[in-house]
């Protein structure tokens, strides 16, 4: 294992599926909770630790709102992704593309530039200090329904500058990516790149809804793909990315043990397949932690390591040269 994790942290890589709100650890959500003066329905980081035994998506959460109470002020959300960016950084993360939740915070009166100022002036530092370089994607919540997302664009657009592109996000059982047809096709047409959950619990017919309805150009998870061979064709045919997350999928009970989890069949099938954290403050790992356990349980060589770094910078935001930079580290 050691040898494994030693190879993985050479590996220079972006991370394109990780929710800023899901890093928050325990230790930090009880010290914004004090600073803030919030009340936790727990009473200890342990309880909280405790907490995190969850049977599926829903489980997870209900926990994850409770803990993004305590983020109130811009420096509350500085603090979350500069905490986030240093573990990035000591993971050799070259460039991450993060997911916010404006509608988490703004249904509770916290207003959406003081989301974004937040973490963007974190991804500054973190360009500045870190060498890391960022895009920021903001997701729909697709429980709410679709005049909530539009409202939502509108409050983003004076902060368009800072957000690179839309996601989808939140529960996936009975929510269709269809249902936010009309959003995406404002987001597009805004200049935003579109990017959707799709088939980590829901169907393969919800992936195809996200590509055909949506226009995805990333599908976020994708497991469910593999039971629609003709679907698996055209994912492959046309390289549409699929931004796995191992750790976060034995936590919500998508696979039920890593060593039946898809990722290396979706590497055999020519599938081009990234690795991810998703919200590794409750799912019990960061970037290389996913990497680590996928190969140990999965047997994958240090060809497939090295695969799955290139396909997170070919699957990134990035410009061509950007891409360049990286391919050559990588390949050296």
């Amino acid at each position: 294992m050691n040898d494994i994790a030693g190879y993985v942290a050479t590996l220079p890589k972006a991370e394109l599926h990780l929710h800023i709100e899901g890093t928050l650890e325990p230790e930090l959500m009880f010290t914004l909770a004090k600073r803030n003066r919030v009340s936790l329905p727990y009473a200890s980081v342990d309880e909280v630790r405790a907490a995190y035994a969850f049977s599926n998506l829903q489980d997870f959460l209900d926990i994850y709102y409770a803990g993004a109470s305590v983020l109130i002020e811009a420096r509350d959300f500085h603090d979350l992704t500069w905490a986030y960016l240093e573990r990035a950084h000591a993971d050799n993360v070259r460039h991450v593309e993060i997911f916010f939740d404006p509608q988490t915070h703004t249904e509770r009166g916290i207003a959406f530039g003081t989301v974004i100022d937040g973490i963007g002036r974190a991804l500054d530092e973190a360009r500045d200090r870190l060498g890391i370089t960022s895009g920021l994607i903001m997701c729909f919540l697709r429980h709410l329904d679709e005049s909530a997302a539009l409202r939502t664009l509108e409050e983003a657009m004076p902060h368009r500058r800072r957000i690179c592109g839309v996601g989808l996000d939140s529960s996936e059982r009975g929510n269709p990516p269809g249902k936010f047809s009309e959003a995406f096709r404002r987001a597009r047409a805004a200049g935003f790149a579109p990017v959707a959950h799709a088939g980590e619990e829901g169907p393969p017919e919800y992936i195809r809804e996200a590509l055909d309805l949506l226009e995805v150009i990333r599908i976020d998870h994708g497991n469910s793909a593999l039971r629609d061979p003709g679907l698996v064709a055209e994912l492959v045919r046309r390289q549409v990315p699929l931004t796995v997350c191992p750790l976060s999928n034995l936590a919500l009970r998508v696979v039920d043990d890593m060593k039946a989890h898809p990722l290396k069949r979706m590497l055999e099938l020519g599938l081009m397949v990234t690795v991810n954290s998703d919200d590794p403050a409750y799912f019990g790992g960061y970037v290389n932690d996913n990497y680590v356990a996928a190969a140990e349980a999965l047997d994958l060589s240090r060809g497939d390591l090295k695969r799955l770094a290139q396909n997170s910078i070919e699957a990134s935001l990035l410009g061509r040269s950007a891409k360049d930079e990286l391919r050559a580290e990588l390949g050296a």
